[in-house]
């Protein structure tokens, strides 16, 4: 694909995701959340791309993907008013039928097209499916590790954040109470990634995204995790004493393993 393709998508989704900006003040703020998570997960995947040697080309399916893998957030919250796919409906799939609609990629070569849409459709996956080819698999943990990258950075600065400022729905409605649901701490302890379906509290959300950890897919994702010290940091957020500093000390111990893993490679 071209870069001019790339510049168009961006263009169409500054001018769809505006148009959900009218509505109420807390709205607001979900909806805006949600457009610079698109933009930050655009700029952390054009970093992943450059620091696992893309191709040029490659690198556009990825800023392209990174672009889309979104956009059914909005109409998800419009008529919602959450982000709990649970309670709604799968924002992935979502993303898929507004590119659909939207005749996004059009003029695209047919195998870059099924590259995009399925690495948007697959993005929000607990594990990635078997059944999925080589190339596509490379897209798909692209933007599943810019993704989660900057999930980290979002919920850092929500927390720094008073309550009444925040933007409501991206804690998923998770009460902020001390404590958390012994199966999410098991996991943890047992260097296994959290299910959200097991998540009860707002400190259960936190450990699942420390578990991401045990999920990333490239070198260049845990280098930038180490240098951003995430989950040191978001362990500091935790509501209450929890009785997991080991699983936080195994889980950054694996971060750091797996980078010098990687890298060796």
């Amino acid at each position: 694909m071209e870069q001019q393709h790339v510049a168009d998508i961006g263009r169409w989704f500054d001018d769809y995701t505006r148009s959900f900006l009218d509505t109420d003040s807390e709205g607001f703020k979900n909806i805006q959340l949600k457009i610079e998570h698109t933009r930050r997960v655009r700029a952390v995947s054009d970093a992943l791309a450059v620091g696992e040697g893309l191709s040029a080309n490659e690198a556009r399916i990825a800023a392209t993907v990174a672009l889309l893998h979104d956009v059914g957030r909005f109409p998800q919250y419009r008529r919602w008013r959450t982000f709990r796919d649970s309670d709604s409906a799968n924002h992935a799939r979502l993303s898929v039928e507004v590119v659909r609609e939207h005749n996004l990629l059009a003029g695209l070569d047919s195998a870059e097209c099924l590259l995009i849409e399925e690495a948007v459709r697959f993005h929000n996956l607990l594990e990635l499916p078997e059944r999925v080819s080589s190339p596509t698999r490379v897209f798909m943990r692209l933007v599943r590790d810019a993704d989660k990258l900057d999930i980290w950075r979002i919920f850092l600065e929500l927390f720094a954040l008073p309550e009444e400022e925040r933007a409501s729905a991206a804690t998923l409605d998770f009460p902020d109470l001390p404590g958390c649901t012994p199966a999410c701490r098991n996991a943890l302890l047992a260097q296994k990634v959290v299910r959200l379906d097991q998540c009860r509290v707002l400190n259960d959300f936190k450990l699942l995204q420390m578990s991401w950890v045990l999920d990333l897919g490239f070198t260049s994702s845990y280098r930038l995790l180490l240098e951003r010290d995430y989950i040191a940091r978001l362990a500091g957020t935790l509501n209450g004493k929890l009785e997991i500093r080991s699983a936080i000390e195994g889980i950054q111990q694996e971060a750091v393993r797996r980078a010098t893993m990687y890298r060796e490679q």
